[in-house]
């Protein structure tokens, strides 16, 4: 077998993620990893089984065996890492929010025209398999003409203010946070499925935690946190805990979404609710085997992941067969098969959300910013 040789640059709770998936696809090698010392790398190398480890990741980029990288560092670094990947003319799977603003996204999508180089960012939640078959739904007219989405993006693991993250910080996650972070993911997720584009919208931010309290030592994402008073130092905080915001698709269709980060008791519930002027259709991330549709004038329906059941171009989805759950690991061995796919073959289209995905979210990421700060409507 031809195998791949691919990278992954960075050893945090993501690239862990990106490891693991890489190793399911068979036909492609994990062949080093990088982060920003050598001693990270190498205890990460020998955690999961990875011979080759660095804390310069130019010297990978230097090796021409190797034909593409992930890049799973901190936000504020995607834009030069991913820059000198493709200047190196490799292949790019870049984590969201591609880059720290809408300029530099801007120029990373010219750039990987420019090189000819695949390139992705990795909305991976597009490649649930029950999310395929919203989108099939949608697009052979069994919903109907799309009136509304509404749903939220929820999560807890910031709601103490001794839970401490570096996304926290504008200088290494970005001016924004929730919505960069996860609201990027719902509306990503909403434009797939729909068709539909989000024209413009009104959005009010929140900031619950003023001050937080940043460890004086570091600490593992989504790890608990069983420091002592002492062992904390105030932080005061400018990125949002919350957003709620209005949407318009088009001239008919509406929306409204919430993002929050200090849902007590929601891990990662994604809810996303699609009413046409036939059905409706309600999926959630934190049950993502399960797909609700919605009738007026007929019994509704539950409906359990099943390759056989599926829309016909939604099936190559699903690896597993019915009663088998495919859960959020799952979506980034999907990404990743369509992303190598399109390394061997790049003449051929590309089922994968290109940096051009990365740079349509952070525009509507900074829409939301100016938005709530101008208290008014923004076109997108």
């Amino acid at each position: 077998m031809n195998r791949l040789k691919t990278s992954v640059i960075g050893t945090g709770f993501v690239g862990r993620v990106h490891v693991e998936a890489i190793r399911r696809l068979g036909d492609v090698e994990l062949a080093a990893i990088a982060d920003q010392s050598p001693e990270l790398a190498r205890s990460f190398g020998d955690q999961l089984g990875v011979d080759r480890t660095t804390g310069d990741y130019r010297e990978l980029l230097a090796d021409p065996a190797i034909r593409a990288v992930h890049i799973c560092v901190p936000n504020h670094l995607h834009f030069e890492v991913a820059r000198r990947a493709m200047e190196a003319g490799k292949a790019v799977l870049c984590e969201k929010p591609l880059a720290a603003s809408v300029a530099e996204a801007e120029k990373l999508t010219a750039l990987a025209q420019a090189h000819n180089v695949v390139n992705a960012t990795s909305y991976n939640l597009r490649y649930y398999p029950l999310v395929q078959h919203m989108r099939r739904l949608v697009a052979t007219g069994q919903l109907g003409e799309v009136l509304a989405v509404q749903g939220t993006y929820s999560q807890d693991w910031l709601f103490y203010e001794t839970d401490y993250n570096w996304r926290l910080e504008p200088e290494a996650g970005g001016k924004s946070r929730a919505m960069a972070d996860i609201g990027s993911h719902w509306c990503d997720m909403v434009e797939f499925v729909t068709g539909c584009r989000i024209t413009a919208l009104c959005a009010d931010l929140q900031t619950f935690h003023k001050i937080r309290k940043k460890p004086k030592r570091p600490i593992e994402t989504y790890a608990g946190k069983l420091l002592q008073p002492e062992d904390y130092e105030d932080r005061p905080i400018e990125t949002e805990d919350f957003g709620a915001i209005l949407l318009r698709l088009g001239e008919r269709a509406r929306g409204a979404l919430t993002i929050n980060q200090v849902a007590a008791g929601r891990k990662n519930r994604l809810l996303l609710e699609i009413y046409g002027t036939r059905r409706g259709l309600a999926w959630d991330g934190e049950n993502p085997n399960q797909l609700w549709i919605g009738r007026r004038d007929g019994n509704n329906e539950l409906v359990v992941k099943d390759p056989s059941l599926l829309e016909t171009e939604a099936r190559p989805y699903a690896d597993l067969p019915g009663g088998h759950a495919e859960g959020y690991g799952d979506t980034f061995k999907q990404l990743f098969r369509r992303f190598y796919a399109a390394v061997r073959n790049p003449s051929q289209p590309a089922d994968i959300p290109g940096f051009a995905a990365g740079l349509r979210q952070l525009r509507l990421v900074e829409a939301v910013l100016e938005s709530s700060a101008k208290k008014s409507w923004i076109s997108t």
